[in-house]
């Protein structure tokens, strides 16, 4: 009646690495089980069954799901009710916290993964928590669409962070060898700066792609498809 649902968003980077990696797995998009993670400022991971979402870490707003830069992700609902009651925080405060000052900068201080690796490098503890917990998170996800989706063909890393940090693509599989996840190392290292391509090892029974997303071309593709004739 309100309207309240699960939008998700970044459908459009989802949809279009999902058509991609289809092509790269030489199959059909309805053919293909896949978990694509959108990792950037903001992140969001989708499970894709027979090419089509059936699920997503983003909900009614962009809030919940995967810690982000300054977004808290999944949280209890009831930390809101004792923000307000205990502290008296006003709601507007509440909002700011969760969405401008929560996630990776709330946690050690910044939101760009950049420098919280270079942090991580130079052994502050921090850091190291921030990126531990960005990383389990990712991994709870991966594990949870795996078991909705029963097959995965293809874990695939897209966005500014899952493009370009081999750091946290492999901090996100560590440990996923019981889903048949396994990392070339060599071949995740040299996946950056909109490289595209299979990180995964011979042993790996799921591929585990990079590919760098086009919005634009994907907004594109399906401006093309609503305009075309029917038939």
């Amino acid at each position: 009646e309100h309207g309240v649902r699960v939008y998700g968003f970044h459908g459009t980077s989802h949809a279009y690495v999902a058509r991609t990696a289809a092509e790269q797995l030489g199959k059909a998009p309805h053919a293909c089980n896949l978990i694509t993670a959108h990792l950037g400022n903001g992140a969001s991971i989708s499970a894709i069954q027979d090419g089509r979402s059936v699920d997503t870490s983003m909900g009614f707003t962009p809030l919940p799901g995967l810690i982000m830069g300054t977004r808290s992700g999944d949280v209890d609902p009831a930390l809101i009710f004792y923000l307000s009651a205990r502290l008296e925080m006003p709601l507007a405060e509440i909002d700011a916290l969760l969405n401008k000052r929560s996630g990776l900068v709330g946690i050690c201080g910044d939101n760009d993964l950049r420098d919280i690796e270079a942090r991580v490098a130079a052994g502050d503890e921090e850091a190291k928590l921030a990126l531990d917990m960005y990383a389990y998170r990712i991994r709870k996800y991966i594990g949870a669409y795996a078991a909705a989706l029963g097959r995965v063909d293809a874990l695939v890393f897209t966005a500014g962070v899952g493009e370009n940090s081999s750091l946290v693509r492999r901090e996100a599989c560590c440990g996923l060898d019981l889903l048949g996840i396994a990392l070339d190392e060599e071949k995740n290292q040299a996946a950056v700066r909109g490289r595209s391509g299979p990180i995964h090892s011979a042993k790996s029974r799921v591929a585990v792609l990079v590919i760098p997303t086009n919005e634009e071309l994907e907004i594109a593709r399906q401006v093309v498809d609503l305009l075309a004739p029917a038939g």
